[in-house]
């Protein structure tokens, strides 16, 4: 389990009393207390005039599970949501083989890759690459990502029975609680992925305006991935076709390996690593 020191600060809550059983199942999978709602009202109210960080919560509701603050005015809940919203619209007018994922990936009406995403977060870019035909393993090992991206995905399933294009895309999603680089060293021949995927998170070197609060605390609980050099080193030994690294349109080459050529845009840059000819 990929722990940090944010994990000692979060604890799992639920809204409604039939919901106390998966939270209670996650808080032993996770070794995190459980709290009721009246706990979660006297935290909220002692942290809303806190000058520190009072911690998170790992909430429960009717609408899912999301990791909310404590002190309930810093931002709201941080949801994975793939039958709904940003995903949903990127889904059905995000461009489709011209986005600049799917050409740094590979995807065209002849090719739809088995890919490796070493570094999921919360999906968002797995699921448009499994949306346009790619077959997705995503890995998490950060284990309150994991439980979000876990959550997320099971939901989508369901929304499935409704929906068949978003079935079939999620037939094509499976997810890996496991850190990549086990992954990889432990990946027969055989089954070396057609492109791996890999988004790592680093410290902050400035604070943006622009960074949403959601997001900075998303980065507070996941910390950084400092062995991704050592990663993009191994997955150019485990892809057949490409590897692809996504970047800030700033960010220096990771590790200091120049990429074979690069997609960028006005704030994310994809450098592709060509391993061998796409097919035809």
């Amino acid at each position: 389990m990929w722990l940090n020191n944010a994990m000692t600060s979060i604890k799992i809550s639920f809204t409604e009393s039939h919901l106390q059983p998966l939270a209670e199942q996650l808080g032993r999978s996770l070794v995190l207390p459980v709290i009721n709602a009246q706990e979660v009202d006297n935290m909220c109210r002692a942290a809303a005039s806190a000058q520190e960080n009072p911690g998170f919560l790992l909430e429960f509701d009717l609408h899912g599970l999301s990791l909310l603050p404590v002190k309930r005015k810093q931002h709201g809940p941080i949801r994975c949501e793939f039958d709904s919203g940003a995903n949903t619209h990127r889904r059905k007018f995000g461009g489709g083989n011209g986005q600049a994922i799917a050409k740094a990936v590979g995807v065209s009406g002849k090719f739809s890759p088995r890919v490796v995403d070493l570094t999921a977060g919360l999906g968002g870019d797995a699921f448009v690459l499994a949306s346009l035909g790619c077959e997705m393993t995503l890995l998490e090992r950060n284990p309150i990502v994991h439980s979000l991206l876990r959550d997320g995905l099971d939901r989508a399933i369901a929304a499935g029975a409704d929906d068949s294009e978003l079935a079939q895309i999620m037939s094509r999603v499976s997810l890996i609680e496991q850190d990549s680089k086990s992954y990889l060293s432990h990946l027969a021949p055989e089954n070396y992925a057609d492109i791996i995927y890999l988004d790592p998170m680093f410290p902050e070197r400035k604070k943006s305006a622009k960074a949403k609060k959601e997001m900075q605390a998303f980065h507070g609980i996941v910390g950084a991935d400092d062995d991704a050099a050592g990663l993009l080193e191994l997955a150019l030994e485990r892809a057949h076709f490409r590897v692809v690294v996504k970047r800030s349109a700033s960010a220096e080459h990771l590790g200091g390996i120049a990429p074979t050529y690069s997609l960028e845009g006005k704030s994310t840059r994809f450098d592709i690593f060509a391993l061998n000819k796409l097919p035809t």
